[in-house]
């Protein structure tokens, strides 16, 4: 008898061990390149989520954070010459149109996103895709939306949600004027393009035109900047340390109450929560104004898009984790409740559960909720054309030309028709 339960013993040790190394023979390792600490850590997360759910098929990921230009260097070189490229790797939205250049060297995403893509923001998949092939799993939406200081606005007798038009904004910046005269309306930024980029999408234009050319000295444009730089004059917008919110300086500037209402995409939550605590409770959320009713009220703007390159140890495998962690509802809700960003996910949208949960630390600051904003633009979120003259546009536009107009005030006809001849003297 104790013979026989040595023996079973021995052998369920042995089929025991034997199971170890099955499951680490299919263990797949990963190399991961981001520029963020912050998505470091939700990748390793979803990784232990995949693996909990995939016993048959683990991953091993590697993530390393690198500066922010010399990953995107360093990625762009080894995807040219086919070594030293990382199985994954995010891309960031401004950088992700050289890496669609010619042939990609990155592997089509379609298959291993089908599941999913009923259920995402369209626009959100179209700024990494070429020729109807996906090649990049988006972060967030990236919604615009106003946030606004309730606190400043009431002593002026200013209700936010009666904020509609541009119109409506000019009056409630005259107002607060009466009340607060060192305070502003709204920020005109000069190192970023948010407030002139959403003027554009409600117009239906943009940047790039659909054939790939700079779009500056067009009417849309004109309408956009002599609207802000008439609310500069007037004391209803003013620039701000830094050039715009999300630096030190914008960020002390908007700590401080300075501004009634700051455009900016919905990420912003996160700084609001992680960096300026002194406003919790004080902020709420809402559309962008519109000159005109009817108008679309946002647009996705910032990002980072993940990709696969062709060298990956095993690219089926590295495209089916990377669709779990970034567009599953498993994954949009950690990158709700990690990073706090808007998921792209919209199944989630309606989830009270998720959305309006006490203990989220994003519900707990803001006086409105996220999500019913999202919900309210949900069918209006515009798509920014993203191509390889982008970083030329927006180099001009956040180094001379907005400086131009909301700093030296010169006019704006002739600064819009200077920077479309100085940008295409760059690009062409």
């Amino acid at each position: 008898m104790k013979r026989t339960i040595v023996i079973t013993l021995v052998l369920t040790l042995v089929l025991s061990l034997a199971n170890i190394d099955i499951v680490k023979a299919s263990t797949t390792k990963f190399t991961l390149w981001t520029f963020i600490q912050q998505h470091a850590r939700f990748y390793e997360v979803m990784t232990e989520k995949w693996n909990a759910l995939n016993p048959d098929r683990q991953i091993a990921l590697e993530a390393t954070v690198l500066p922010y230009d010399d990953m995107h260097n360093k990625l762009q070189i080894a995807v040219q010459s086919g070594v030293g490229a990382p199985d994954i790797c995010d891309v960031e939205v401004s950088r992700f149109p050289n890496m669609l250049m010619g042939q990609p060297q990155l592997a089509a995403l379609n298959e291993a996103f089908e599941p999913y893509v009923d259920n995402i923001v369209e626009s959100r998949l179209g700024i990494y895709s070429k020729d109807g092939k996906f090649y990049g799993a988006p972060t967030h939406v990236g919604a615009t939306v106003a946030f606004y200081y309730t606190d400043i606005l009431e002593d002026a007798g200013v209700d936010y949600r009666t904020i509609k038009t541009w119109d409506d904004f000019a009056e409630a910046g005259r107002k607060l004027k009466a009340v607060h005269p060192d305070k502003f309306m709204g920020v005109a930024e000069t190192s970023a393009a948010w407030t002139v980029t959403a003027l554009l999408a409600q117009q239906g234009s943009d940047l790039v035109s659909p054939d790939d050319q700079p779009q500056i000295n067009t009417p849309e444009m004109l309408r956009a900047v002599t609207l802000m730089q008439d609310f500069v004059k007037e004391g209803i917008m003013t620039t701000c340390p830094d050039g715009q919110p999300d630096t030190e300086g914008g960020k002390g500037f908007v700590n401080q109450g300075n501004a009634a209402c700051i455009i900016m995409p919905l990420w912003f939550m996160s700084r609001f929560v992680d960096e300026i605590p002194d406003m919790k409770g004080k902020i709420a959320i809402a559309p962008v104004p519109v000159f005109e009713e009817g108008m679309p009220r946002s647009l996705g703007l910032g990002g980072t898009g993940t990709v696969v390159t062709l060298t990956a140890s095993d690219p089926e495998l590295a495209a089916e984790w990377l669709a779990f962690a970034k567009l599953s509802e498993e994954g949009n809700r950690m990158i709700w409740e990690d990073l706090g960003f808007d998921p792209c996910n919209t199944a989630l949208w309606t989830d009270t559960e998720m959305t309006h949960n006490p203990d989220n630390r994003y519900i707990q600051y803001f006086l409105s909720n996220p999500f019913d904003v999202l919900n309210e633009v949900k069918d209006e979120i515009m798509l920014v054309r993203s191509s390889s003259i982008s970083p030329t546009i927006n180099n001009y536009l956040t180094t001379t030309m907005l400086n131009e107009l909301f700093e030296d005030m010169l006019d704006p006809a002739e600064v819009i028709e200077e920077a479309q001849s100085m940008i295409e003297s760059q690009i062409f």
